[in-house]
């Protein structure tokens, strides 16, 4: 099935089975603007206005986009843009990638708990990478800088929480006078990681429900128990937890192209979807377990819905942050510093500004202002499109 002329997209899903989706289950106000957002990105129901190309005279409507960080359409302008403003911020040396993930007991925890619990993740690794750069056995003894990116899914659309972390391989000294770069070729151990993290997070997990922080419905309804919890709590302290290390960037440019493909990501992007049609959803998926192989699953509307909504963010939570001497409040001062510290002679990138015509014709090689009919003309603002019909009912 392809509703829109084109190939089937998350929006068609959505409009063909998201009113009877909401009708039969209970979602969340998050859930049902997001919904609803992508329903009607680039329709008429968002408004919008009418160009015309100045040569021959052919219009068309140009319909607003939803801008829902949830929105496979809505992510492309806002990644270059933030690319952009970290292609300024490279440093002359390698970088890491370490991979945190909560074990899958807390998922049903999380559901209810998203914001304190995911905010604890954020904490928790912060805090445990900092500590391991402090510690004389790592030889470094300084602050780290890193980015961290907030993933909640798998290649299947489950529930799998976990940070990517994107590190340079250095630390700056406390006083701001020297540069220590990594040794290794790789920044501490996973095992002595995985070990912290998981203190550091179940000490603040357990202090939240001293202090009645966290809800616990429907499966975990018995966690609101003191016993119960700290049984389940100690279940947590006896398994294994993972962290991992990818291997390390070889240097700037390897960073950019890996943050161009993960930072903006949303739980699944429109060119995996392959068909809908007769109340089901077929999408392409990577089998990690199978070398990574390409696969197809489908799945009834209703369930695909479902975990969509799964990775829906509370309003105003933050999915990139930003830690050490790369925080905001550090990095102008920090960057350029550690750039004269290091003393190599890179040619660094300067802040430019780009109209969404200059990034577009930059990414794909198309004039989006260039008249479609004639080919000669260039399309212009010509009115707002008025009296458009909104119905926020359903």
């Amino acid at each position: 099935m392809k509703d829109n002329g084109n190939t089937p997209e998350i929006a068609d899903i959505f409009r063909r089975y998201g009113k009877k989706y909401r009708d039969m289950h209970v979602v969340g106000s998050q859930q049902y603007k997001v919904m609803r957002r992508i329903e009607r990105c680039r329709t008429a129901a968002l408004g919008g206005h009418v160009e015309a190309c100045n040569h021959c005279g052919y219009s068309r409507n140009a319909y607003n986009s939803c801008r829902d960080r949830h929105c496979p359409k809505c992510q492309t302008m806002v990644k270059e843009k933030w690319l952009s403003d970290r292609r300024t911020e490279l440093l002359p040396c390698p970088y890491f990638h370490n991979v945190f993930t909560l074990p899958h007991e807390l998922n049903p925890l999380v559901m209810g708990n998203k914001h304190i619990m995911l905010t604890l993740l954020f904490t928790a690794v912060k805090e445990t990478l900092q500590v391991f750069a402090r510690d004389p056995q790592w030889r470094l003894g300084g602050q780290l800088g890193f980015i961290s990116v907030l993933h909640t899914w798998n290649q299947k659309l489950m529930d799998h929480y976990h940070l990517h972390c994107i590190i340079p391989a250095g630390v700056l000294s406390f006083d701001r006078t020297s540069w220590t770069g990594t040794r290794r070729k790789y920044l501490f151990r996973v095992q002595s990681l995985a070990k912290e993290l998981k203190k550091r997070y179940l000490d603040k997990l357990e202090r939240a429900h001293k202090k009645n922080l966290l809800s616990f419905p429907g499966k975990v309804a018995g966690l609101q128990e003191k016993k119960q919890f700290l049984t389940f709590i100690e279940t947590l302290r006896g398994k294994q937890w993972i962290t991992y290390a990818k291997q390390p960037f070889g240097g700037p440019e390897q960073v950019l192209e890996y943050l161009g493909r993960y930072t903006h990501r949303v739980a699944i992007t429109n060119n995996r979807i392959i068909a809908i049609d007769d109340g089901k959803v077929s999408f392409r998926y990577r089998d990690r377990s199978d070398d990574n192989k390409e696969k197809e699953l489908t799945l009834s509307a209703e369930e695909f819905i479902r975990r969509f909504l799964l990775h829906v963010l509370p309003s105003g939570f933050t999915k990139i942050r930003y830690y050490g001497f790369l925080a905001h409040a550090n990095k102008k001062t920090c960057i350029a510093l550690i750039r004269t510290l290091i003393g190599s002679d890179v040619k660094y990138t300067q802040k430019t500004v780009e109209t969404v015509q200059e990034m577009m014709l930059r990414l794909t090689g198309i004039d989006i202002c260039c008249c479609p009919q004639c080919g000669k003309g260039k399309l212009v603002y010509l009115r707002p499109i008025t009296d458009l019909a909104y119905d926020d009912s359903s």
